[in-house]
């Protein structure tokens, strides 16, 4: 601790993260467009610097620098401010998030509840983007980010409820000593696959992209801003990203501490826990990033329908299975059992969904490439 203060140390800490972050996001940004070039046979960014490894940051100096334009029609305070209010609770979440057993910026008791509480503000700023923009388009985009979100909030954290009741803690350091042996998908594959659907959904990503759909929305909210502005979404999108890939990395695959301690029987270097979390998170980057350059885009009402339809009750049935579980005192084993059958035939009603909406795939031009269509 930094001269023996909490409050300089935590300040020091958020500090460090503010400074990382944006780094982050210009690394993630390039590394994407050159894990969907590859998808899609093409280079990416490849002129400015060996490899194109420097256009993130030359993308970064011309926002900057660029121009910021409002409309004059636009609402002046609701405009300036809908940026803020997607980054800042986004930003505000990291506070509760450990990557290692010491490195955190403060290590909360309700700290599961914190993040969850904080992240879903985010809401707001879409719809204040959208209708602040005093554009038909925003407007129908702000909407239709804030259907999504708010719908797609409730399974994400009935997930998340289903994991802390089998761990019996809101606390993320305790979730994940508690997965030294067994981490917590073998017990909860279900909550697992709700978990990752509704983070691409938090994400706006495909399939669930259309708050932002270029060929219906033009861009969705953000379609009138321009320079820092426009950055700060695009900042807020890639940490929401970070956030999610680490919080599944954390409650789902043992975090820091699988599997080095079951190998090892003890503690877990620091060197490890930094090696273990940036694979673990790294996975779920590069599965959001496959999935925004593979998937068809579905409609609104398949979107909705799915959420309501799908989602909603295979999470309150996870949470019933782990009631009945706890409250009988049945062994882990039973656990996996009934999450893994419900998951499976959760599959299979996805696969028959998809089936009867009329989702089937046709050859590209690109090259060969296979890509979805929906009807």
């Amino acid at each position: 601790m930094i001269a023996d203060n909490p409050w300089l140390d935590a300040v020091a800490r958020m500090g460090i993260v503010a400074v990382v972050v944006p780094v982050t996001v210009i690394i993630l940004t390039w590394l994407e467009r050159k894990v969907i070039g590859r998808m899609q046979m093409r280079l990416g960014p490849m002129h400015v610097g060996p490899y194109g490894i420097l256009q993130g940051l030359a993308d970064t100096i011309k926002l900057l620098s660029k121009e910021g334009v409002r409309p004059h029609s636009a609402d002046r305070w609701t405009f300036e401010l809908a940026p803020f209010v997607i980054v800042v609770p986004v930003l505000m979440s990291l506070v509760a998030l450990p990557f290692t057993a010491d490195i955190f910026v403060r290590n909360m008791t309700m700290g599961l509840f914190y993040i969850l509480a904080v992240s879903g503000l985010s809401i707001v700023g879409f719809v204040m983007a959208g209708w602040g923009s005093d554009n038909k388009y925003a407007l129908i985009g702000g909407v239709r980010a804030g259907a999504q979100l708010i719908s797609y909030e409730i399974p994400l954290i009935l997930a998340v409820v289903a994991v802390a009741m089998v761990a019996q803690s809101l606390n993320l350091n305790v979730i994940v000593a508690l997965q030294h042996d067994t981490p917590f998908i073998a017990y909860q594959p279900l909550t697992f696959l709700i978990f990752t659907i509704a983070g691409l959904a938090e994400l706006y990503r495909q399939p669930f992209d259309i708050p932002v759909a270029e060929s219906e929305v033009v861009g969705g909210p953000f379609v009138e801003y321009s320079g820092i502005r426009w950055s700060m979404f695009q900042l807020g999108e890639f940490v929401s990203m970070v956030l999610i890939s680490v919080l599944a990395s954390l409650i789902f695959l043992g975090g820091w501490n699988w599997p080095w301690s079951w190998l090892s029987n003890g503690d877990v270097p620091t060197a490890a826990q930094i090696v273990l979390m940036a694979v673990k998170t790294g996975a779920f980057i590069m599965f959001f990033m496959w999935m925004r350059g593979s998937m068809p885009r579905l409609r609104i009402d398949q979107l909705m329908s799915f959420c309501w339809q799908m989602l909603l009750p295979l999470a309150l049935l996870q949470i019933i299975l782990n009631g009945l579980v706890l409250v009988y005192d049945w062994p882990n084993i039973i656990l996996t059992v009934l999450s893994g059958a419900a998951a499976v035939a959760a599959v299979y009603l996805i696969y028959r969904l998809a089936r009867a909406s009329g989702v089937r795939y046709q050859p590209s031009a690109l090259g060969g490439q296979r890509v979805g269509s929906v009807l």
